[in-house]
């Protein structure tokens, strides 16, 4: 069975974005980029909300021979592009990427079903879209990359009044002060 993991890049105090919705303080560094990658290396569907597919469909018109970018973003290009991609929208006429389809609601039951059926991991983004996996009990593992930067308030990763029981698997601090924690989720 497949595994349901939860990405965040956050701030300290536990934002994805601030209150004016920026998060150009979580750009990651060429180091933390190539980490990111290996996990994702895994992953063989994308389950999005609207507005993280409409950040992320940038790299659908990546190139993989492009020179002109770095490596480890070409790295990423290639990851993401072969990946398959579900958006949930109410509001998204069509797909914007390839291997994409849209659902109009997110059904707990539907996930559940291609998690026995996916042979590669499935991963989760966006913190509303999150919060309903993680209402469901669908999410196995969190994945957080906590910036050295408190935004005093915005988008919250991880919804009030969600209680977890999380273990401690893997842990890693960067050389720009970002730390990354691994959880396997305790059902």
């Amino acid at each position: 069975m497949a595994k349901l993991i939860c990405t965040f890049i956050t701030s300290l105090d536990g934002y994805v974005a601030d209150t004016e919705g920026n998060f150009d303080w979580s750009t990651p560094s060429d180091e933390v980029h190539t980490f990111v990658n290996d996990l994702e290396r895994s992953v063989g569907t994308y389950l999005y909300g609207r507005r993280l597919y409409e950040v992320m469909v940038a790299w659908e018109t990546m190139h993989l021979n492009d020179d002109a970018q770095p490596a480890v973003m070409r790295d990423y290009t290639a990851i993401w592009q072969a990946a398959e991609k579900i958006v949930y929208s109410r509001t998204l006429a069509e797909p914007l990427s390839r291997r994409t389809r849209i659902e109009r609601s997110f059904d707990p039951e539907a996930v559940r079903a291609l998690k026995a059926s996916a042979t590669a991991n499935l991963s989760i983004g966006g913190p509303h879209l999150a919060a309903q996996a993680f209402a469901a009990g669908l999410v196995d593992e969190v994945q957080l990359f906590i910036s050295p930067v408190v935004v005093g308030g915005g988008l919250k990763a991880v919804p009030d009044g969600l209680h977890l029981g999380l273990e401690l698997t893997d842990e890693y601090a960067f050389r720009n002060g970002v730390v990354y924690l691994g959880y396997r989720v305790r059902h």
